[in-house]
């Protein structure tokens, strides 16, 4: 609650500021506008570019507000941050950037601050733990997209053939995953610390085990006690006794599980959305439930963001405020979340997603995702941070591996990381 005072306060200031700045027909208030856009493509070819999306949504923003231009520039995920980095650098910013990461921009004063850029009632509809990740010392820069959060996904044809339940415990997972070693389960449990997303897949158990990425002050703890022990469990219980597959984790990339998943070659994993709907088009029957805890269900799931924000640098506030606000209406958060298996980021959408009979295989994600818990994404030393888990966290749960030594270098790289800042 007092985040979401904090965000009507601050909208109210901003709306007052609006008004006397429109009064005097400054900051870009008048004549024609175009506004630019660099986005991310979530699609994975031209039959569902993000393309569609955008020329539909530039169309029906246009049309009602004359004198505002949007040009709209796609480019993949592997290429949309070092293009938007390259605009900046060469001092020629984008009006808005779509991309996975904003806190670099806002310490450097390159963005507008989410206040300045939002009606009161556009800001106060973010659900608070996004609005809360999007923020650097208590300031929101960063609007959230689009959002995911992550289950623990099974295959229900190979546990009820086993005859077992819904893992909630970690021991359960042990047990569960013995048992389908020994029914002839490729990967009873697959654990994907490859370096393509080693640091979702780390947080989801941190979590479990009571920790985290960071302190209540935001401070490092990433070889805290109670993740030293998370991954001496993860390590004694399941990787040593081989019931993690033949692929060691330190070189099973996210994608190559969820493939194994679909084509029915693992009993549990960690996943998200659009996992249940690839896996469903190939006829794995799904089960989901929260990521278990040492003890019992976890409290909190992993949250994921992309983030949406403005830049400074053209003096168009006014019109990125009518352009955002058009752009977070129920109508377009709901369709871009639909098209991609992804999550809305505000309270109204998710409300009429969960209300609606359609999106019923969302639900369980609709209600872990406010309790989520995010990356530190305010902090510019996360993507250093981030690095140095995917390079090395694999190497905890080696044969021969020290989870205390390896969570202990990745803490120094992060707390180097910080320092540098």
């Amino acid at each position: 609650m007092q985040l979401r005072y904090r965000v009507l306060t601050a909208a109210v200031t901003a709306l007052s500021m609006t008004a006397t700045l429109s009064g005097c027909g400054g900051d870009g208030g008048s004549g024609d506008v175009t506004l630019r856009l660099v986005a991310a493509d979530y699609g994975t070819g031209p039959a569902n570019s993000s393309r569609k999306y955008w020329d539909g949504l530039v169309k029906g923003f246009e049309a009602t507000h004359p004198g505002i231009k949007v040009d709209v520039s796609l480019h993949s995920w592997k290429d949309v941050g070092r293009e938007v980095a390259a605009m900046v650098k060469k001092g020629q910013a984008p009006d808005i950037a779509q991309i996975d990461s904003y806190a670099d921009y806002a310490k450097a004063g390159k963005l507008y601050r989410a206040d300045q850029v939002l009606s009161i009632r556009t800001q106060a509809n973010f659900l608070p733990s996004l609005a809360d990740a999007g923020s650097v010392d208590r300031t929101q820069y960063g609007l959230p997209f689009v959002a995911s959060t992550r289950l623990l996904f099974y295959n229900k044809k190979y546990f009820a053939q086993a005859g077992l339940d819904a893992p909630r415990t970690w021991d359960d997972i042990r047990d569960d995953a013995t048992v389908l070693g020994q029914r002839g389960v490729t990967y009873p449990f697959a654990l994907p610390l490859g370096p393509e997303e080693a640091q979702a897949e780390t947080m989801m158990w941190l979590l479990g085990g009571g920790g985290g990425y960071v302190d209540d002050s935001g401070s490092y703890e990433i070889d805290s006690d109670e993740n030293v022990r998370t991954f001496d469990w993860l390590k004694t219980n399941l990787v040593d006794k081989g019931l993690v597959g033949p692929t060691a984790p330190g070189e099973l990339d996210r994608q190559k599980a969820f493939d194994a998943f679909t084509d029915g070659r693992v009993g549990m994993l960690n996943g998200h959305p659009t996992l249940m709907q690839e896996a469903e088009r190939k006829g794995v029957s799904v089960g989901m439930v929260p990521m278990p805890g040492i003890d019992g269900p976890g409290k909190n799931s992993l949250g994921v963001a992309d983030w949406i924000m403005g830049f400074e640098q053209h003096g168009h506030r006014v019109q990125l405020r009518k352009f955002f606000d058009y752009l977070f209406a129920d109508k377009n958060v709901i369709d871009f979340a639909d098209e991609y298996d992804m999550l809305p980021a505000t309270d109204s959408a998710s409300a009429a997603m969960e209300s609606d009979a359609r999106y019923k295989p969302l639900r369980k994600f609709l209600a872990a995702l406010p309790d989520s818990q995010f990356y530190p994404y305010g902090k510019t030393s996360w993507a250093r941070s981030s690095e140095s888990i995917k390079e090395n966290i694999g190497r905890a749960v080696e044969p021969n591996g020290s989870p205390e030594s390896v969570l202990g270098k990745i803490a120094r790289d992060s707390a180097a990381a910080a320092a540098a800042d």
